[in-house]
This record gives C-alpha cells, sequence and structure tokens, in this order.
C-alpha cells in the first residue's frame, strides 16, 4: 500500500511510467497541431509582400467593413445582453434554463443555418424585409445584414460570459447595498457591474472576436460588402491560396489581440 501511495504521488505508475509526461506528451501534438499551421501561414508569404498587399484597396475596404459591423455588433449585443445576463444570474427556474438554451442556440447552430434562419426574417421576400427595401434601407446585401448576421452568432459570448460574472458577485453586498435604501439600478450600477467587470470585459472581447471572424451567416445574409472572412474565400477562389494569406494574417493578429486583453484587462473565462 506505501509503494502504491508514493507512486500516485510521485506520477509514476506501475510500469514506471511517469503519466504526467505522458500526458503532456499526448497534448503537445495536439499544441503542434494548432501552433504548426499558424507559423506555416506566417511563414509563407514574405512580410514586405504582406504588408504591400494589405494596401490593396479590397483589403482595406474589407478590414474597414468589418471593424465597423463588428463594432457596431458588440455594441448592440452589449446594451441588450448585458440586461439579459443579469437577469439570468438572479433568477432561478425551468423559465431561465429555457432562456438560456435559447440564448445558446446560435453556438451551436451551422452558421450557414443561422444565415437561413435570419432569411426567413430579415430576407428581402419576408414582409419586414420588403417594409426594409420599401424605406430604402434594405436589410440584406447591405452593411444591415452584416451587422445582423455578426449579431445573432456573436452575442450569445457576452450573455454568457457575463452571467457567469454576474453570478460571481457575493449577492451579500448587494443585499447591503439595498438594505441601505439603495434602489437595484444603484446598487447594480455601484456594486455589481464594477465587480463582475472584467467578466463582462471578456465577453464583450470574445464577441467582437467572434463577430470579426463570421462568415457562414454573413454569406447568406450579405455577400457585399465584403467583410475579410468573405474576401478571404473570394481571393482563395478566385486568385489562388497565396492571395487570401494578408487578409487572413490580420485576422490572426486580431485574435491574437482578442487574447491578449483577455489575458491581462478582462477575466479570461477559460482559465
Amino acid at each position: 500500500m506505501a509503494t502504491g501511495s508514493h507512486s500516485d504521488r510521485s506520477g509514476t505508475g506501475t510500469f514506471g511510467f511517469d503519466w504526467l509526461s505522458v500526458a503532456l506528451v499526448l497534448g503537445g501534438v495536439l499544441l503542434l497541431y494548432y501552433v504548426v499551421p499558424l507559423v506555416s501561414l506566417f511563414l509563407s508569404v514574405p512580410a514586405g509582400e504582406i504588408l504591400a498587399r494589405m494596401n490593396n484597396p479590397t483589403v482595406v475596404d474589407s478590414a474597414t467593413t468589418s471593424v465597423m459591423s463588428a463594432s457596431v455588433s458588440t455594441v448592440i449585443a452589449t446594451l441588450f445582453g448585458l440586461p439579459l445576463a443579469y437577469w439570468l444570474a438572479r433568477t432561478d427556474g425551468a423559465v431561465t434554463k429555457i432562456v438560456l438554451a435559447v440564448v445558446i442556440l446560435p453556438l451551436v447552430l451551422p452558421p450557414t443555418v443561422g444565415g437561413i434562419v435570419l432569411l426567413t426574417v430579415f430576407g428581402p421576400s419576408s414582409p419586414l424585409g420588403e417594409a426594409a427595401v420599401a424605406a430604402g434601407f434594405p436589410l440584406t446585401r447591405s452593411l444591415a445584414g452584416v451587422v445582423l448576421a455578426q449579431t445573432f452568432v456573436a452575442s450569445p459570448f457576452v450573455v454568457v460570459t457575463a452571467k457567469a460574472a454576474f453570478e460571481s458577485v457575493d449577492q451579500t453586498l448587494e443585499y447591503a447595498s439595498r438594505s441601505l435604501g439603495k434602489s437595484r439600478w444603484t446598487t447594480a450600477r455601484n456594486v455589481t457591474l464594477p465587480l463582475a467587470g472584467p467578466g463582462i470585459l471578456a465577453g464583450i472581447t470574445l464577441a467582437f472576436a467572434r463577430a470579426i471572424g463570421e462568415f457562414g451567416a454573413t454569406m447568406m445574409m450579405a455577400y457585399y460588402p465584403r467583410t475579410m472572412p468573405v474576401q478571404i474565400w473570394v481571393a482563395f477562389i478566385e486568385l489562388g491560396l497565396d492571395n487570401a494569406y494578408p487578409v487572413a494574417i490580420m485576422l490572426v493578429l486580431i485574435a491574437a489581440a482578442a487574447l491578449l486583453i483577455l489575458n491581462t484587462v478582462a477575466s479570461n473565462p477559460w482559465e
């Protein structure tokens, strides 16, 4: 028994294996599967050539569209997602579970299916879509279509992550504030939001990163104006893989920036 206990503590098994090292080796294979393609992408084209291609007007236009639409989508997701996250965090029951399932649904739906779902409501043949076209504000093949698609797929990140952040706040602090005569809104603004701030910022960051990389639903809702993922697809189909590299590298850099924010000023929800 004593020998077995010593083996468990040291991580060495019956046959002399250090199982922690075995786990690292097996996991390292998957880690290399993540890292090697990214390194290969950056080594595929000289840095000078990539910088030169980034001045291409089509690349600049797609980057502008992506940053603008993702920013608007993130603001909308935050504006409507935070109240929903707060409600989910402070209520319980069957209705809460159903609402949470609805929020998570866009995360598990294939993006193209999400685009089709949106087209049934906002498409040009739908009543709402026809009314929007008549008013001169089409909801597809426009920046509005891009925003609608990005908001659909990215907003759950705000709700789910902010919900976890609100739940992590000690409710006795809220009760103390309410016992001093403060309203629920004042308590939320002065107590809950500051304490949940890093988690909320993480959700907003994840939503922006997801929105700017959205492809499937965006293709269904708005092929034009082209976002960066759509531009990558067009460049790959029409001109080959080499021409898709610059925009792909830009998206990788944006994703890296999002990770940097998560691990510095925000609260990484996966740690």
